[in-house]
Parts: structure tokens; sequence; C-alpha cells
């Protein structure tokens, strides 16, 4: 079985798939399973070609990137979601953010921070280029602000020691492989840990996880 990481890329711009594919073509662990021009298109190649990453730009045709966003996480939370657009400001941010996209990148970027992004994202993690960083840390810091210290206290209270020591490494990203190896345990412990860190943090995706994370200052957006 193959263990490459499947990306479905996304865009009404065909030089820009072009360019997208052979960037990604330089590495062997990513694998381009196919590519589609608008949102309702890139749904049905979700349902059928089952990727791993989703490359998207947000304006296209019959659906736009926020909610072709919405409808591929209905259909499979798993996938992860890399915004790759022109537009830089707050409210898109935010938006897809709040959404659970795991990178946003800009078209007018080197390409490296798209490549940076896929390995983020293959990982667990998440990755926003630089200009994007502030305008999140900026909300996350907002929030934490109004809700005073951002998630009630016993939340954080209930993760064991060693959860609490995993926590922020599996928020900035490192794989379950990477922090058994930090901690000199077992990847299954790691896994066990995990499982149990989100449930008591009430999450589903390491997304929401890192989101938490930035709001109690234990990892850098």
């Amino acid at each position: 079985m193959s263990d490459k990481t499947k990306i479905l890329i996304v865009d009404d711009h065909t030089v820009v798939i072009q360019g997208i594919k052979s960037a990604l073509s330089e590495y062997p662990e990513f694998e381009v399973i196919g590519s589609a021009g608008g949102g309702l298109e890139a749904i049905e190649k979700v349902k059928s070609l089952g990727p791993d990453v989703v490359i998207m730009d947000i304006s296209m045709p019959n659906l736009d990137g926020l909610e072709a966003t919405r409808q591929i996480r209905k259909v499979d939370k798993k996938v992860k979601i890399i915004v790759c657009s022109m537009y830089s400001d707050k409210e898109h941010v935010l938006a897809l953010f709040r959404e659970g996209v795991a990178g946003y990148v800009l078209k007018d970027a080197p390409l490296d921070n798209l490549i940076s992004a896929v390995k983020a994202v293959k990982r667990n993690g998440t990755y926003f280029c630089d200009p994007l960083q502030k305008i999140i840390r900026d909300h996350m810091m907002g929030l934490e602000g109004e809700l005073e210290g951002g998630m009630p206290k016993d939340h954080l209270e209930s993760l064991s020691t060693r959860e609490r020591e995993i926590f922020p490494l599996l928020a900035d990203g490192m794989s379950v492989k990477e922090i058994a190896d930090r901690l000199c345990i077992s990847p299954k412990t790691v896994e066990s840990h995990k499982y149990n860190i989100m449930e008591k943090l009430k999450v589903d995706s390491i997304t929401e996880l890192t989101k938490i994370a930035i709001k109690k200052k234990l990892i850098e957006p």
C-alpha cells in the first residue's frame, strides 16, 4: 500500500494547477491524484478520489472556496484543506480559519510556502504563511480576552501531567512518532493520550487543539 500523501488541486486557472502540480512532482512522498476547476467539482472529486489533502483557491465558479470547505468537511473531516489564494484580508482569513482549514498560503508567495504547508499538514500540523499569522494571533488574543483566559480552567486541569506534556507537541504539529521518540514512549501510548486529550477538551481535530494552545499561549501561531 502506498504511503504517499494524495493531493487534489482545486483552481479555476489551468496554469495555476499545472504550476502547483509541477512543484509537488519534485517530492516523491506527494501524489497529485486529480484536479478540479470549481467548488462543486471539488466536492465530487473528494467523494470519488478520497484525497488526504485538498489545495484550494477561494474565488471560483459555482461554489467559492469557503462554502466548498464547509461541504468538504461534512463529507470527510479527515481531509486536510490548504487554501492557496490571493486574498489576505482579515475577513477571508478568519472565516476559513474558523472552518478548520489546516493551512493558508498566498499565491504571490514563493511555492516553497505551499510545500511547507503540505509537509506540515501531512504531520497533522497547520501552516499559515507569515502575513496571515498576525491576523490569527490578534484574533485569538481577542478571544482570550473575551473569555477571560480562553477555555474554562477545569478543561485543561482535567489533563494528566503526561497529557499536558503531549498536548502542546500535538498542537505544534509534531507527529505521533516524533512525540514518541522525544518522550521515549511508544507510539501506541501517544495515540492513547491523544485520544484522551481530544475527549477531555471536547475537540475532534488537531486544528482545534492548535487553536486552544494558541489561546493559552502554549505555542506560537
